[in-house]
């Protein structure tokens, strides 16, 4: 089995992508998954570029890592100074970090237009840079930049760079595609020459500009590189680096002969792959291949009812083997598969006419503007007043938002809200930061009592749509709630020309189905029933 090194740059590279900000605490809670992921190196970034890098270098030594070796990353010495005197050099040795990755221009345009130095003074500021390291840490990288460019223009010169790095002691060779246009063949061509050329290992580098650059990180494995320099979920300049997700799991997946990560890990990377979205506060990309919510999701009539009958028909792996699930989506594209598929997830009867009740009016609801994909607990709502089954746990009576005041944070709004509950009458006023917030107070007023598991409830997002836009202040508006309690997240949708009614609408089913689930699974009586 050869080993493929999996080396994650995602708090370096990564942390240059646009809106990507990462705090120490950041950093280093990233560092304690990836090593637990069995992730083998991690750049942890440029020791001299700011103090934050420079604390990381000195904090990360308290953490008790399991298996990844810490990385430092910097260019080659500047020119005409001596490797020991360059201040760059020194910050890298000075950071205790057990690897150096060391970058260095390969491309002759590079060196003499953008350095500003001669071609083999470049050569010589790599030698350096690798000797002075290599003789004081245990492993050094040497980075290759630009090397697939260089290797198109005059190949010669790119191979003697690497020369340089391998005379002097690197223990890796990494051939980066920077700008990220190579195309697979010409990848695999470059590599083919530098495994011919050389002993040592060497790894690729690619950037996604072209949208290739997993195809060319596959590429270079099959012509011989063992390792792999990438980011979670490609977050990176410009269009990113390579999605080090995709990687793993192709290779691991769909390839024999390779071993990476560490045993039994690979079923955590959907996991891994939120948690760094998560702390970079980004939004989840849906469609992102093996890891992305919706990378086994399911619209199509003619799809679910193929999945149903095997799953393989319509997907390419167990998705469970990377830690994602199978979902299906409810819309005005389901098919009475979907339907069936959807009731039989919540432990509903599926019988012929109540499929066809709740298509059609699925059908109906999405041509008004509905959405159920991501509002899936008004779905089971809709089935369980289509089946005759919906107990409301309450009773809406009306109620009133406006605007009362103004404070030094903005203007306050005041919500009231009265339903009766059992043999109950509950008239509350709730004060929020705006129309949504303040009718949760209130409902939480009115409800809490009665329920008191809805102080575990919460809401963590809030979406509004505007539908028919050409109708201008009278259009139609949908709005999604996303809620959440200690074992669940669930959203809920509401409809109509008042986005504050479409908004009342999707909180009171958000209350409804926390209600409905705490009483399905701990048979918690309603108030009324008690009195009963």
């Amino acid at each position: 089995m050869t080993r493929i090194a999996i080396y994650d740059t995602t708090l370096r590279d990564g942390s240059q992508g646009e809106g990507v900000n990462f705090s120490l605490q950041d950093k280093l809670r990233i560092t304690e998954r990836l090593d637990e992921l069995g992730v083998d190196y991690i750049e942890g970034g440029y020791p001299l570029s700011n103090p934050k890098d420079e604390a990381y270098f000195r904090a990360v030594r308290d953490l008790d890592l399991a298996h990844a070796r810490i990385t430092a990353f910097g260019m080659t010495r500047r020119r005409d100074i001596a490797a020991e005197d360059d201040t760059g050099m020194k910050a890298l040795v000075g950071s205790g970090a057990p690897v150096v990755t060391i970058v260095g221009k390969s491309w002759d345009f590079q060196v003499t237009e953008v350095l500003g130095v001669s071609l083999e003074e470049n050569c010589r500021m790599i030698a350096d840079s690798v000797a002075f390291c290599a003789s004081r840490v245990s492993e050094v990288v040497y980075d290759a930049e630009h090397f697939f460019d260089g290797f198109r223009r005059n190949p010669d010169y790119a191979l003697k760079t690497l020369q340089a790095a391998v005379a002097s002691g690197a223990s890796w060779v990494v051939l980066c595609d920077t700008n990220g246009g190579s195309l697979p063949e010409d990848v695999a061509d470059a590599v083919e020459q530098v495994r011919k050329a050389f002993s040592v290992p060497f790894g690729i580098h690619p950037h996604n500009d072209g949208e290739l650059a997993v195809a060319n990180t596959l590429a270079a494995i099959r012509q011989g590189a063992t390792q792999v320099q990438g980011t979670i979920n490609g977050i990176g300049e410009r269009a990113g680096n390579v999605d080090l997700c995709s990687v793993v799991a192709n290779l691991a997946l769909k390839y024999q002969g390779y071993n990476l990560l560490r045993p039994g890990s690979l079923a955590r990377l959907t996991e891994v792959s939120r948690f760094v979205y998560e702390t970079a506060n980004m939004n989840f990309r849906p469609g992102q291949s093996f890891v992305g919510s919706s990378a086994f999701a399911h619209k199509g009539g003619m799809h679910v009812h193929g999945v149903r009958k095997n799953a393989s028909s319509y997907e390419h792996i167990d998705p469970s083997l990377v830690g994602n699930e199978r979902r299906v989506l409810v819309s005005e594209l389901s098919g009475k598969s979907n339907i069936a598929e959807k009731l039989g997830e919540h432990g509903l009867e599926q019988n012929s006419e109540l499929l066809a009740r709740v298509l059609d009016r699925v059908q109906d609801l999405e041509n008004e503007g509905y959405q159920f994909e991501a509002a899936e607990a008004s779905f089971v709502l809709l089935v369980e007043k289509l089946a005759g089954r919906y107990k409301p746990k309450f009773e809406r009576l009306g109620y009133r938002v406006s605007v009362v005041g103004e404070s030094e944070g903005g203007p306050i709004t005041e919500a009231t809200v009265k339903l009766r509950v059992g043999e109950s009458t509950e008239h509350t006023v709730g004060e929020g930061d705006g129309p949504v917030n303040a009718l949760d107070v209130a409902l939480r007023k009115a409800l809490e009592p009665h329920f008191p598991g809805l102080r575990e409830m919460r809401l963590v997002d809030f979406k509004v749509r505007v539908i028919n836009d050409r109708a201008g202040t009278a259009a139609r508006v949908r709005v999604v709630i996303e809620s959440q309690d200690g074992d669940d997240v669930w959203g809920t949708v509401g409809v109509s020309e008042n986005m504050i009614e479409a908004s009342w609408m999707a909180l009171v089913d958000a209350f409804d189905h926390k209600l409905a689930k705490d009483t399905r699974a701990h048979s918690v009586p309603t108030l009324a029933e008690v009195q009963a």
